[in-house]
């Protein structure tokens, strides 16, 4: 247990950050470069300092950011959140600390929450209500649980971010909408073509991405799909999405009227286009998959992320706003339950301790289990209401009370029990409310 968790001065356990990176702060060309592996970069973060018990990173094609869960005062908390997050990046990526904490925020408290929960729903992406984001966020999750740097703060953050997005999408009927970046980007395309039916569409990539651009084409009425592969993958793919597959770069940017990649490498340079080709590159990669230089080409037209950006209407989600009540209510449901955890649990530590020393008693003088299973039956039936009264209470505001309320009728120092419970655990224990999670500049 490190020292910074016994400091009285702090009001809760540990303090839940989220330092992030993404297109309406960042240029594209910055996210470029900081384009690393989420678990690697999480496990970098993890290890900088033994108070940072957890990160969770996720990296997608238009965001990098890391959540920690910090046991810390809360400067001192935001300042380890910074250095760890800068190391990190300059070891993995070789970007300068002028250039991460001049572009990134960082978030904390209900901030962090609502910002999570507002990015597993899609409300923060390019295309408005895109689906993917809501599984890479699940992903995050895991990679971070299998690696061991996630803690059951985090965990339950992701886990509840993950719900809120499928009620979000729910609410605002995104399935029936469909967004995703890759629909945008064929969106403005096809603003550009008579009819998808018989364009030759090359895909470069067989990834995740590749899938659902395979089934947006389908929707726009494409039939003539080529799938090419730089990991040479393209057979694979090809015959579980009934497509062709190809092994020929240059004919087929020959052949192609469209050419979209999604893969995790630079694929189509100028060197790699014929002089005879005519086409639009749609690029959906990050880092990049398309060389720039591709894009002053004759006959070619490329989009990258920034052109797609640049385009993307204000709102892409009929019932967005359905959609944003339903990420502000749980996001704040989370923080308020959070608020009052340590009240609650320190309140059912004391009760089970009680329980615990007259079990030991009854024990002693031969009890065969009757007693026991009687009182912790009891226990359990007592602390049931408040807990949820505590929750309640919370909700509207009130978790102040409840903490006095607690430490006055029971004689507790819940922020004491918070930190004894934390020291003989390896539980970490939800924030509390009280940081407002305003968006600071990074860099100050």
């Amino acid at each position: 247990m490190s020292g910074f968790a016994e400091s009285r001065a702090v009001e809760w356990c540990l303090v839940l950050l989220c330092i992030t990176a993404h297109h309406r702060n960042t240029s594209f060309e910055l996210l470029e470069r900081l384009a690393v592996d989420a678990a690697e970069l999480s496990r970098s973060v993890h290890d900088a300092h033994a108070a940072i018990r957890g990160a969770v990173s996720i990296a997608t094609c238009n965001r990098l950011e890391v959540y920690l869960d910090v046991d810390a005062p809360d400067l001192l908390a935001r300042e380890l959140a910074r250095r760890s997050v800068v190391g990190a990046l300059e070891s993995l990526a070789g970007v300068d600390e002028a250039a991460v904490t001049h572009n990134a925020e960082l978030l904390e408290g209900a901030g962090a929450v609502h910002h999570l929960f507002s990015v597993a729903a899609g409300l923060e992406s390019v295309a408005i209500g895109e689906e993917e984001i809501a599984g890479q966020v699940k992903r995050s999750a895991q990679i971070a649980r299998e690696e061991g740097t996630t803690t059951p703060t985090l965990d339950r953050a992701f886990q509840e971010a993950t719900r809120t997005a499928r009620a979000a999408r729910a609410k605002g009927d995104a399935s029936r909408t469909g967004r995703s970046l890759a629909r945008l980007a064929l969106d403005l395309v096809g603003s550009r073509l008579a009819d998808w039916g018989g364009v030759n569409v090359l895909l470069v990539g067989t990834g995740q991405y590749a899938a659902t651009t395979v089934a947006a084409l389908r929707e726009r009425g494409a039939d003539r799909i080529r799938v090419y592969s730089p990991s040479g993958r393209a057979q694979v793919f090809a015959a579980r999405t009934a497509t062709d597959a190809t092994n020929d770069l240059g004919a087929s940017l020959i052949w192609a009227d469209v050419v979209v990649t999604c893969t995790t490498r630079l694929s189509i340079g100028a060197e790699d286009v014929p002089a005879d080709a005519r086409c639009f590159i749609v690029d959906l990669g990050l880092p990049r998959n398309v060389d720039a230089a591709v894009g002053e080409l004759e006959g070619v037209t490329l989009l990258d992320l920034e052109t797609i950006r640049l385009h993307a209407p204000l709102v892409h989600w009929s019932a967005e706003e359905d959609a944003r009540g339903v990420v502000d209510a749980a996001a704040h449901s989370f923080v308020s339950d959070a608020a009052v955890e340590p009240a609650v649990v320190a309140l059912r530590q004391h009760v089970l301790d009680l329980v615990d020393g007259e079990i030991a008693r009854a024990r002693a003088r031969g009890d065969d289990g009757r007693v026991e299973e009687a009182l912790r039956h009891l226990t359990s039936v007592f602390l049931h209401t408040p807990s949820i009264m505590a929750r309640r209470h919370a909700a509207a505001g009130r978790a102040e009370a409840v903490t006095d309320a607690v430490e006055t009728l029971f004689g507790l120092d819940v922020g004491a029990e918070c930190t004894r419970t934390a020291a003989s655990s390896s539980r970490s224990k939800p924030l509390q409310q009280g940081e407002q999670g305003e968006a600071v500049g990074f860099g100050r």
